[in-house]
């Protein structure tokens, strides 16, 4: 598939950490609606990080899904998607420093 990220984790089904940011154009009511639609398909497979970046610890067949469910939903010519491959062996790639508390997204969520 072109355009897809593969590492050793996408052939064990192991779970790696993708993240995902996009950025929308709001200029209409049907922007605004895309921008809702992306951070709802988000939040069902991550944790909202920023305003418009989502920690997302998915096995490849939750990936393919995800990522097909936003390429759907955005407007190539003026929104853009940006993913981030942070693979199975994340825990040392990130740092967070600042106000908004650290989630481990691998532990439960409780809603």
């Amino acid at each position: 598939m072109i355009g897809t990220i593969f590492t050793l984790a996408t052939f064990h089904n192991i779970p790696m950490l993708m993240l995902v940011s996009y950025d929308v154009s709001t200029a209409d009511a049907a922007g605004k609606r895309r921008l809702r639609r992306i951070a709802k398909a988000c939040q069902n497979f991550g944790i909202r990080v920023q305003y418009s970046v989502f920690e997302c610890n998915v096995d490849p067949a939750q990936w393919v899904r995800l990522k097909a469910t936003l390429e759907d939903i955005f407007d190539p010519e003026t929104d853009s998607l940006r993913y981030y491959n942070l693979g199975d062996n994340y825990t040392r790639r990130i740092e967070h420093v600042g106000a908004k508390p650290t989630m481990d997204v691998e532990e439960p969520m409780l809603l």
